[in-house]
Order: C-alpha cells, then sequence, then structure tokens
C-alpha cells in the first residue's frame, strides 16, 4: 500500500507536467502504461496490459465554456481549462492504476498459486477511495510547500545576509529562480525511476499522435514517427511560463513581511494560472512572436518529460485518440477539428 500510495503522489505531482492542449484543440496526458487523448466533446483513456491487450474507459466530455459562457472569456477560460484538465487527469491516472493494480495482484495470486477473485468490477475499484483523497491532499500540501514555501524561506534568509536582496524586483526574481532550480531538480531526479521513465515515455507518445493529426495525415504509427516529442502547449511548457509570470505577479503587490508574502503567493495562484494560459494560448498561434520565446525554454525542458516512445506505445496513444474521435463523432461533432 505504501508502494502505490507514493507511486500515485509521483504521478499526481507530474500531472500538470504531463497534461496537454486546451479546450478547443486535440490534446492528451501520459498515464501508467497509456495514454488519455481528449476531443472537444469527448476523451478516452487507452491502457496496455502486460498481455497485450488494450483495456480503454471512454466518455462523452462537456465544454465548460458552452456550459457556462462566461468561462471562454481571457484568463478566466485558463483557469476554467487548467481545472477540468487536473479533473480529467485524475480521472484517467485513476483508471490506469486500477488497471495496473488488479494485474499485480493477479500475479501474486498466481505466484502463491491461489485462485484470483476478481470483484466483477475489473478494472475500477482497485484504489481505496480514501487513499485517492490522501493522496491528492498530501499532493497539494507538497506542492506548495516546495513550490512556495521553501522558496520564499531561502529568499528571505538570503535577504537578511544580502541586503540587497530585499529589493522588491530582485527578491522576487530570486525567488523564482530558486523556485525553477527545485522544479527541474525534481524532475530530473525522478526521471531516473523505470516508472517515470515509462510514464515519460507515453508523454513522447501523445506528443507525437497530436502532430501527426495536427498536420492532416493519416495517424498511423509510421506518420507519427516522423514528429518531435517537443510540443508547445505542453504542460511542461506550461509550468515554466507560470514561474516566470508569478515572478512579475508577485512584484506588482508589494507586501512586507513573511506570512503576508507567503499568502500573497497562495491568492495569485488563480490569476497567475489564467495569464500563463493566454501566453502559452497566444504562442502557440503566433510562433515568429516575441512572446513565443517565453514558451522555448519549455520545450527544453520537455528532454527531460518526453522521450521517444516505442511502436506499441504510439499504438496505444493512436488507439485512446481513434476512440476520442469516434465518441466525438457519435455526439455530433467533427471527426477532423485541428
Amino acid at each position: 500500500m505504501i508502494r502505490t500510495f507514493f507511486r500515485l503522489f509521483t504521478h499526481i505531482q507530474l500531472l500538470p507536467v504531463l497534461e496537454s492542449g486546451e479546450e478547443t484543440l486535440v490534446g492528451g496526458q501520459a498515464v501508467m502504461e497509456g495514454v488519455m487523448m481528449r476531443a472537444p466533446h469527448s476523451y478516452c483513456v487507452a491502457v496496455r496490459k502486460q498481455s497485450g491487450e488494450i483495456l480503454t474507459m471512454e466518455t462523452p466530455l462537456p465544454r465548460l465554456s458552452e456550459k457556462y459562457p462566461i468561462l471562454g472569456k481571457p484568463v478566466l477560460r485558463g483557469i476554467a481549462t487548467l481545472g477540468h484538465a487536473m479533473s480529467l487527469g485524475i480521472k484517467a491516472l485513476k483508471f490506469s492504476a486500477d488497471v495496473a493494480l488488479h494485474e499485480e495482484a493477479e500475479k501474486e495470486a498466481e505466484r502463491k498459486g491461489e485462485a484470483f477473485k476478481d470483484s466483477g468490477k475489473h478494472p475500477a475499484g482497485t484504489v481505496p477511495g480514501w487513499l485517492m483523497a490522501a493522496n491528492l491532499v498530501f499532493s497539494l500540501v507538497f506542492f506548495l510547500f516546495l513550490y512556495k514555501f521553501v522558496p520564499l524561506l531561502l529568499t528571505e534568509w538570503l535577504a537578511r545576509s544580502v541586503p540587497a536582496v530585499e529589493n522588491q524586483i530582485l527578491f522576487n526574481a530570486v525567488d523564482g529562480v530558486i523556485r525553477l532550480l527545485i522544479f527541474c531538480g525534481f524532475l530530473f531526479a525522478i526521471s531516473r525511476t523505470p516508472d517515470i521513465r515509462r510514464v515519460f515515455e507515453f508523454h513522447g507518445a501523445e506528443h507525437k499522435v497530436v502532430f501527426n493529426f495536427e498536420s492532416g495525415d493519416p495517424v498511423t504509427v509510421e506518420n507519427a514517427r516522423r514528429f518531435t516529442t517537443f510540443h508547445p502547449r505542453c504542460g511542461t511548457s506550461f509550468l515554466l511560463v507560470v514561474m516566470l509570470v508569478s515572478i512579475v505577479v508577485y512584484t506588482l503587490f508589494p507586501v512586507h513581511g513573511f506570512l503576508a508574502k507567503f499568502l500573497l503567493r497562495l491568492a495569485t495562484l488563480p490569476l497567475i494560472a489564467g495569464l500563463s494560459y493566454e501566453l502559452i494560448r497566444f504562442s502557440a498561434r503566433h510562433q515568429e512572436s516575441l512572446l513565443a520565446l517565453m514558451v522555448a525554454p519549455g520545450l527544453w525542458l520537455q528532454r527531460i518529460t518526453t522521450q521517444p516512445p516505442s511502436d506499441d506505445q504510439t499504438e496505444v496513444a493512436i488507439h485512446a485518440l481513434d476512440r476520442a474521435m469516434a465518441l466525438e463523432v457519435e455526439q455530433g461533432g467533427q471527426a477532423v477539428i485541428a
């Protein structure tokens, strides 16, 4: 159970990194041994079992901006889209974890020479609800501690030793650099583990298939091989832009004292997410603009968070996209929306 908890914890911390796409485009996310792909009104999670069989979970997906028009407005649409994407990501992650744990239980029963008793709810229900809830709470606290509390604490300590750092602009710049170093260090450290490397390979497969789809060419394993694993709408780029935007936003609010600065970092999270989304959205449509330069470091960082996939992994991503698009058509959508 402890191994399962920390395996889920690591994947939840990576959700913003692995997620890509936006409400009006095809996008996706890597999960345990699989990929989630979504269209504007549908999504599908495809996970390959060790036997080679691909299991799927596909569901209609309402567009928030159609249900609540105000959520289609600039900045608000970013907050809504990020929240929706995280919710879908957690559901997709749970499905993939259920499949993985179900297989582990089958293998353990086989090793002991016992008959495996399936609850009849395969693959759902393998991860207890309390474990998922505890993981989400722990992951949120860990995120705030590692990326908000620790950088601020270290910067305050540095400012006491180097008075020049107390300058509003320099203080927030140093705080941002420390946050960025922690983020890159965390990504690099976990990328060395076999489980996460597999996830990053599926992340690369998802990117290649999205690029293949956007090119207008038939989506096949052979065609997907031609494309890069570095995508400008990737969550890795988004998080890097978030860290750069946060430096500017914090500088605009000259508060004093550790507690006030920490509360500011919590209160401005939605605003920073919304502004960052708009920058990513703009740069994806205007790749020759100066603002697109902000996305470039995120593309460099994808050398860690995406890895070249095998053909089998790309096949899983294509399967997820095909099922999502088939469900999109069933609901009256279009087969091609890029």
